[in-house]
């Protein structure tokens, strides 16, 4: 199944989105069922694993500390992803690997895969953040195409793409507004940012 699609937000420079959305931290929080989202060694356990919680993202973290936990290139993260389609509702054990990250054009591309009671998944996805044509915002592009298998993919696309579509606009809206309180805030973050490319 592909998935693609674009979302713009007002106000907000490209290289502000790409700091946001390179933080794990911050995606994992603007992402619906999402209970983490971490580096993987090879002792990683599921099972054990505790994630932070209350960890602070921008404007209230530090520019340079969210920078230091930026995705990395090459870095396989682990995902723990509850997501609802119909009466189905799988806890996702997900891997993912972070294959490019660009930071002067704004782009990085990923894989992974996961598995859940009967389902299972794997995927590539990317976006790209584009500055707007009036220079008042960004536009991001964002692509995904999974290989869906089990109970999940019995039910089709008729159920999964909206289910789908709404993830992503959650996302996106949960994204939006934490952008816009870097931006609102007078702090400096925002200025840190941009002296970081």
């Amino acid at each position: 199944m592909k998935f693609d699609g674009e979302f713009e937000l007002d106000d907000v420079p490209p290289e502000q989105a790409w700091v946001v959305l390179s933080d794990p931290i911050a995606v994992r929080d603007a992402l619906k069922g999402c209970q983490f989202i971490t580096p993987m060694d090879d002792d990683f356990e599921w099972d054990s694993y505790e994630p932070d919680e209350d960890v602070e993202t921008l404007p209230e973290a530090d520019a340079d500390v969210v920078a230091d936990r930026a995705f990395v290139a090459g870095q396989e993260y682990a995902a723990l992803m509850q997501i609802g389609v119909g009466s189905v509702k799988p806890k996702f054990e997900t891997t993912v690997t972070i294959e490019e990250r660009d930071d002067e054009n704004f782009e990085m591309t990923a894989t992974g895969s996961g598995s859940a009671s009967g389902s299972s998944f794997s995927m590539e996805s990317g976006m790209r953040i584009h500055e707007r044509e009036d220079a008042d915002g960004s536009r991001i592009e964002w692509w995904t195409e999974a290989d869906i298998s089990g109970r999940i993919a019995q039910l089709g696309g008729r159920v999964i793409n909206p289910v789908a579509n709404k993830i992503v606009n959650n996302f996106f809206t949960a994204i939006e507004s934490e952008m816009s309180d870097v931006e609102e805030t007078d702090s400096g973050v925002t200025d840190r940012i941009r002296g970081m490319f």
